[in-house]
Parts: C-alpha cells; sequence; structure tokens
C-alpha cells in the first residue's frame, strides 16, 4: 500500500527542483549525481527517492514546470491583450517584459532547459519540444500582427528565434546588479524591435 502524500510534499518537491536547477546549472547533469544533490539538499539520498524515482524524473519534473510556465506566460498575455485591447506592438513589448522577468528569477531552469532537455527520454524530450515550438508559434504570429510589414510568412520563424537569440542568453552575461537590469534590457529590446524592425527592407 502506498504511503499517502504529506500536505508539503509539492512545497517540498519545488525546493528540490530549485536546489536541482542549481547544481545542474554548475556542474553539469550528467554530473550532478543524485548523492551530491541529496548532499545540496541537507538530506539523505533515500528520503531525495522518495519524492523522484530517479535523476532523469527530477529533470522531466523541472522542464516540465518551467515549460508549462513559459507557456502559461504567453497565453496570459494573449488573454490581457483581448481585456485591455492591447494594440498588436504592446503585446509583444509585454511577451518581452515578462519573459526577462521570469529569466531573472528562473536563470538555472533555463540553462536546464537550454543545455539538458537531451538527456530526456525520447517521450519527455518530445513534449518539451512540442511547449518551445507552441511558444515561438505563438510570438511569431504575434510579431507578424504587430510589424506585418515585416515579418511575412517566409522570415516569420527566423525573425522571431532572432526575437529569442536576443533575449534567451541573457543569463551569461547580464547581471541585474550592474548598470543594466532586466527591465532596462527588456527596453532596449523593445527599442530595438520598433527601431530595427520598422525600419528594415523585407
Amino acid at each position: 500500500m502506498a504511503r499517502p502524500k504529506s500536505a508539503s510534499h509539492d512545497l517540498k518537491r519545488e525546493e528540490i527542483l530549485d536546489v536541482a536547477a542549481k547544481c545542474f546549472a554548475a556542474s553539469s547533469y550528467p554530473a550532478a549525481s543524485m548523492s551530491a544533490l541529496a548532499e545540496a539538499l541537507g538530506t539523505s539520498k533515500a528520503r531525495l527517492y522518495h519524492y523522484y524515482d530517479s535523476k532523469q524524473a527530477i529533470l522531466y519534473d523541472l522542464l516540465d514546470r518551467y515549460t508549462q510556465l513559459l507557456v502559461n506566460l504567453i497565453q496570459d498575455v494573449q488573454v490581457q491583450s483581448e481585456q485591455d485591447q492591447l494594440s498588436a506592438k504592446d503585446a509583444v513589448h509585454t511577451v518581452v517584459k515578462r519573459f526577462l522577468q521570469t529569466y531573472e528569477s528562473s536563470a538555472t531552469r533555463h540553462i536546464a532547459l537550454l543545455h539538458s532537455s537531451q538527456f530526456l527520454s525520447p517521450i519527455q524530450r518530445t513534449m518539451v519540444v512540442q511547449r518551445q515550438r507552441h511558444v515561438v508559434n505563438a510570438l511569431g504570429d504575434m510579431l507578424a500582427n504587430a510589424y506585418p510589414e515585416r515579418v511575412r510568412p517566409h522570415n516569420k520563424i527566423a525573425l522571431t528565434m532572432m526575437l529569442f537569440g536576443m533575449i534567451n542568453w541573457t543569463f551569461t552575461w547580464l547581471r541585474p546588479q550592474g548598470s543594466l537590469s532586466y527591465d532596462a534590457f527588456a527596453q532596449e529590446v523593445i527599442a530595438t524591435l520598433e527601431n530595427g524592425f520598422t525600419s528594415a527592407t523585407a
């Protein structure tokens, strides 16, 4: 008979995922053993196995929750856009701000998404990739609505990935304690969208 979950079970899982993301970012997924994760959590490996039966299960839960967060983010902006009657450009600008706010507080999870998804099972990786594609396609449609003179069917994905290229790697160089905050960088990205996308030739 399975032992019932405690009332703090989900909260404990979040703690495990936070620490695991930090360990994966610091030493890579292959190098971070279950023993190392347990030590970083200040618990026993047996206790860790009470929550997850493998390191891969931890990675999948981490990326499953994080990619769902990104899907929810863009869906929330789409709903907000309809409710508040945002312009197409304002909707894109809001997405940029929200993504960078998320990246600022989820840097290690984002690193895991970019560097460790290949260690998932084929079925797990397919689900994660499908969510990533959903986000890319949704933002591509928003860009096309915001900049129809520049974003067209033949270049929509390329320009969408160009935008993600501007913001996805901020964790490698942007230090919020420096002269440029994540919010300030979001404004720089928006200015580049407005000036670059509007003035570029198709």
